[in-house]
């Protein structure tokens, strides 16, 4: 592990480095290297006082911006574990994050108080003892909790020294923490590790190109892998991030044009939404270097559009939370849309540096020959320490080998290439956003009128796949049971998870142990169609 790729080293390099290089930019607000290092450690000298140990989460609960990374930087020179949680999230979703967490100190946005209603109720139950509420205008707002010393974040700072605290990280040491949900629904705490981290910022330079002129636009929101660690990823050289708060398009490609941005991350979504993006048309584009997307379906045509509208290369990455991001790519030379090679347009790429990938009969646990389909497993030092206070599900997860089941059904073609087919575990990815049915379904077969359900993802053009609902309705179930049940998901769920449809029938198709079979389910919605993810 090289510790100036750790997210602690980092910072503590390039500020030595490029003192006055811009960093971070938000709206009108750029912090240069040595600014930011400045602010991250008086936010780990400001952990500290609170009593912040190495080891203990810090949580961070708001939009994209600057003091997401000062946050995240400074509970790294703390050596505290960032925690970064959905702000999309119904107030019982935080609440159970939280509750798996038990971070020592919450930082939160005004607006996002509401969403914390169930934790700031008890704070001394959920192990806060700090709430740090992000400022707006006027400071600490009247409503914030009086509970766990609420204080304003820069009345917090106010008078903590800019000296770097010192803290060394240690390969094995958690330093960041994203959580996922898993097929029962509760969430899942990933543990990335230093060396996860280190690792693939090392890769950024020859595996993505990122370089000390990098402009990396930031889009995807930063409780996610892909917004995460692509900010980290453009900034690994002593490049320059630009901070997107929300994905608007054409907001996206003004900051492009303004700020001369050479690469970013999105999801095909995103992809589809600047095409339609009237702006598009006048908009410089030249400084584009290369555009990175993953994350969710995309069509062939959508990506041909792409590269003949944006102009610049398009690579392709596959990953997860658990593998630290991206683990295989399709690179810019297989995007070939019009030749002899345009069938790798259905490919996910090929593994990266220090990745080893098979496909196994998920019965036998054998390796299958070349383009036959089997579960997809992963080996590289990318892979998670593990799930946080969870060994079962980790075992379950990660092998004594290291090998790791990402979960995804596909096969290899000959010449390495990966493919993917279908989702072992029917997760449903609408948006670049992950939507387990158990989830849903667990909210569904709550209401009495519901004798059974199923949740399945169909196509979607705008977001690639959204949420359908099957229901068996329960004897005398009222005419209204389908918006009645809308209704009350759009009330327990982040509304991405929520079904946009429900379609009432008599019966789920099972299988004889009883498993309701969602191939059948999806199949009239999909006959036309590859289901597959990048």
């Amino acid at each position: 592990m090289e510790e100036r790729f750790t997210i602690a080293g980092q910072i503590r390099h390039w500020a030595a480095t490029r003192p006055d290089g811009p960093m971070l930019t938000a709206g009108d607000r750029t912090l240069t290297w040595s600014q930011a290092l400045g602010r991250a450690a008086t936010v780990a000298h400001a952990l500290a006082a609170d009593g912040v140990a190495p080891g203990d989460r810090v949580a961070f609960l708001d939009r994209n911006g600057i003091p997401h990374f000062e946050t995240l930087f400074g509970s790294a020179l703390a050596g505290a574990v960032h925690v970064a949680v959905n702000w999309r999230l119904s107030p019982a979703e935080v609440a159970a994050v939280i509750a798996d967490a038990r971070p020592r100190t919450l930082v939160v946005a005004p607006e996002c108080l509401e969403q914390c209603e169930t934790v700031l109720a008890d704070t001394r139950a959920a192990g806060i003892e700090r709430v740090v509420v992000l400022d707006g205008p006027g400071g600490l707002p009247a409503d914030a909790p009086a509970a766990a010393g609420a204080v304003a974040y820069e009345d917090w700072l106010a008078d903590r020294p800019s000296s770097d605290p010192g803290h060394l990280p240690a390969p094995g040491e958690p330093v960041l923490q994203l959580y996922t949900s898993g097929t029962t629904g509760m969430p899942k705490g990933v543990m990335l590790s230093n060396r996860n981290l280190a690792t693939a910022m090392d890769q950024a330079g020859g595996t993505f190109g990122v370089a000390d002129d990098t402009v990396g636009l930031v889009a995807m929101p930063l409780f996610h892998i892909g917004g995460i660690a692509w900010g980290l990823c453009a900034t690994s050289r002593g490049g320059h991030a630009v901070i997107l708060r929300d994905v608007d398009p054409a907001v996206l490609l003004d900051l492009v044009q303004r700020h001369r941005v050479t690469n970013t991350f999105v999801v095909p979504a995103v992809l589809m939404a600047l095409l339609a993006t009237p702006s598009i048309a006048t908009t410089d584009l030249s400084s584009l270097r290369t555009i990175f997307y993953g994350a969710s379906p995309i069509a062939e045509d959508v990506l041909a559009r792409c590269l003949e509208r944006f102009g610049c290369r398009f690579a392709q990455l596959y990953g997860m939370t658990e593998t630290t991001g991206a683990i295989t790519m399709l690179r810019p030379e297989d995007h070939d849309p019009t030749g002899p090679r345009r069938h790798l347009l259905r490919s996910t790429g090929t593994p990266l540096p220090g990745v080893e990938l098979r496909v196994v009969d998920p019965d036998s646990g054998s390796t299958v020959p070349a383009g036959t389909v089997g579960e997809v497993q992963a080996r590289s030092p990318y892979t998670m320490l593990g799930y946080f206070r969870k060994p079962e599900e980790t075992a379950a997860t990660v092998d004594g080998g290291g090998w790791l089941r990402t979960g995804d059904a596909g096969y290899l073609d000959e010449d390495g290439y990966l493919f993917l087919h279908d989702r072992i575990k029917d997760m449903i990815v609408s948006g670049g956003e992950n939507v387990y049915p158990a989830e849903v379904e667990n909210v569904l077969l709550s209401h009495p009128q519901v004798a059974d359900a199923a949740v399945i993802g169909v196509p979607d053009e705008r977001w690639g796949e959204t949420v359908k609902a099957v229901v068996v309705p329960a004897a005398g179930a009222p005419a209204s049971l389908p918006a009645d049940l809308l209704a009350r998901c759009r009330e327990e769920l982040a509304h991405y998870k929520c079904p946009t449809s429900v379609d009432l029938v008599d019966a789920l198709p099972r299988n004889p142990a009883g498993k309701v079979l969602k191939r059948e389910l999806r199949a009239p919605y999909w006959k036309d169609r590859a289901r597959s993810v990048g």
